[in-house]
């Protein structure tokens, strides 16, 4: 978050409903078909279960999009599914049974919580007339955070649940539906299946699920991992064992974590592990985490999203059984969400001539953005033309520090192009609002001032990252490549224009404001960071001018 502008990607919410359908295919059709009608809504996979007698939808999107497919099966589900008539193996309390939300990317478990378990159940319970009950993290009474727990009794014995007291749903009708039930909304952390393959037997892989899941052997025999759940079986078709493990909050036990106590465990076992397979889907974060965690363990330098996910997968063995695709099983792969606006994902030909276009946006904002952004890639540039190389090997350590921090900010300053030219535009739109009686014209003032504000934030993110580079520029101004040199030349200036530019329209809007003290401590900052910029940039033309290019005199500037 800079200055109030996120650059991060789009919030994606999972929702996994159970309905108590799986058997009439028509039924099971027509809930699918009103969740996959939904704008906004990805669905991923429709699993339905004969001996169950019950479906589970899997899908992905928006939180405002996850809500309203929910919603829609909610209401398909209402016209075709009867309970007075089910059957089936599962515990069950109602037609839809169970409707967990699970926060993905981009969106806190409270924020999960807020915008999708209690807007969905709110909505639900008004418009058909259910009972609901909230569970796991969005459960507001302790003794129903458990989903067993509310579903004791089944949908057999709800009527009689309903009447006592300490039974009232937490929205709808205290009463039984017969056709309905009752459901069950909550929020809860991303499950992910995951399996560890051993040449060993079944019970080899059930010994270290007992060692490291969190049940362990019993209440006073306790497995080592937290939020692990896991037993021991054998594939005879891919003729292992597994040591099948449900991750039921990959950030408190991530995979990689668990990958290496098993590994630790199969050592003293002297079994061979080799490799292992997520079922399902997986979140980039968690195979991010388990890159870093391999990164720093083993002093690896590996920059870029793509490489670390490769990483990841190669050191975890995720190829073992089938081959990992990453766009089919991370989830926002799966998704075309194209996290670049259009002036990012178009060609350069078509940014320029929309610059040179009779329009007021893209304008020098956006131009700024750009601008300081290729002075950073050009900085990041002479890193790699300098690291890997035989005759800088000394300095291999030095420029990696370099690398990183230019790598990262050029992808922070892309999205900031199109946030520069949607901030302009939605400030003029404000400038249209009708304004004829006194509240249009205060609603409309309003409006005004707050599209500035958003207008002055977006260049002040610019000045911000670009101004983060400098340390970066300065080291390798010092040691980069020397053949490079007139490359880090023209970095610095663009990267010292770009911060001209966006402090310019960082001015530009402060006229506008009417919060003086907002407009001084602003003003104050953008001067500071474009004094910086000035001077720093001087300092690394200076320190390029005063460079002979010899090696030996580079490595002892760099140390």
């Amino acid at each position: 978050m800079l200055y109030g502008i996120s650059i991060t990607m789009s919030q994606i919410v999972e929702c996994v409903p159970n309905f108590s359908e799986g058997r009439n295919e028509a039924a099971i059709e027509a809930i699918a078909a009103a969740i996959r009608c939904t704008d906004g809504c990805h669905l991923l996979d429709v699993d339905a279960g004969q001996s169950t007698n019950r479906t589970v939808y899997t899908f992905v999107g928006p939180p405002h999009a996850v809500v309203e497919g929910a919603l829609n099966a909610a209401r398909a589900a209402k016209e075709c599914i009867d309970m007075t008539k089910h059957k089936g193996a599962h515990p069950r309390i109602g037609a839809m049974d169970v409707c967990p939300f699970i926060p993905v990317a981009g969106i806190s478990t409270e924020e999960c919580i807020q915008q999708c378990a209690y807007a969905f159940s709110k909505r639900a319970s008004a418009e058909l007339n259910i009972p609901i009950y909230l569970y796991a993290a969005a459960a507001t009474n302790p003794q129903r955070t458990n989903l067993e727990t509310i579903r004791s009794g089944e949908y057999e014995g709800l009527a009689e649940k309903l009447q006592n007291p300490e039974w009232k749903p937490d929205y709808g009708p205290a009463e039984f539906l017969p056709k309905w039930g009752a459901s069950v909304i909550g929020v809860r952390k991303f499950l992910i299946a995951y399996n560890v393959n051993l040449l060993g037997t079944k019970e080899q892989a059930h010994r270290i699920a007992l060692n490291i899941r969190s049940a362990g052997r019993g209440m006073k025999n306790p497995g080592r991992l937290a939020c692990c759940k896991g037993l021991g079986w054998y594939l005879q078709e891919q003729d292992l064992a597994q040591v099948s493990l449900n991750l039921t909050d990959f950030e408190t036990t991530p995979v990689h974590v668990a990958f290496e106590e098993c590994l630790k465990d199969a050592k003293e076992l002297n079994v061979a592990v080799v490799g292992s397979e997520i079922v399902g889907l997986v979140p980039l974060k968690a195979l991010l985490m388990a890159a870093d965690y391999y990164i720093e363990r083993d002093n690896l330098f590996v920059v870029g999203e793509q490489k670390k996910i490769r990483l990841a997968v190669e050191r975890l063995g995720l190829n073992s059984i089938t081959k990992f695709d990453p766009n089919k099983k991370i989830i926002e792969y799966m998704i075309d969400l194209n996290q670049d606006g259009p002036l990012v994902s178009g060609s350069l030909r078509q940014f320029v001539e929309g610059l040179a276009a009779r329009t007021s946006a893209p304008g020098g904002g956006a131009a700024s953005a750009a601008i300081a952004a290729m002075g950073v890639a050009l900085g990041s540039m002479v890193g790699w033309m300098t690291y890997g190389y035989k005759k800088y090997a000394v300095l291999e350590s030095t420029v990696r520090q370099a690398i990183l921090p230019l790598h990262n900010a050029v992808q922070d300053l892309l999205p900031l192009i199109d946030a520069d030219a949607t901030a302009f535009t939605d400030y003029m739109a404000a400038r249209k609002l009708p304004g004829s009686t006194p509240e249009e014209k205060e609603r409309q003032e309003a409006a005004m001032q707050e599209g500035l504000k958003t207008a002055i934030q977006v260049p002040l993110s610019i000045i911000q990252v670009a101004n983060q580079c400098w340390p970066a520029l300065l080291l390798l101004a010092r040691c980069g490549n020397y053949s490079c040199k007139s490359d880090v030349e023209v970095g610095a200036k663009a990267i010292e224009t770009g911060v001209w530019g966006a402090h310019k329209n960082v001015v530009i809007n402060l006229s506008g404001l009417k919060d003086i003290e907002y407009k001084e401590r602003v003003h104050q900052e953008a001067n500071e960071a474009l004094k910086k910029a000035q001077e720093t940039c001087q300092e690394v033309l200076d320190i390029v001018t005063e460079r002979t290019g010899d090696v030996a005199e580079v490595t002892q500037k760099a140390t």
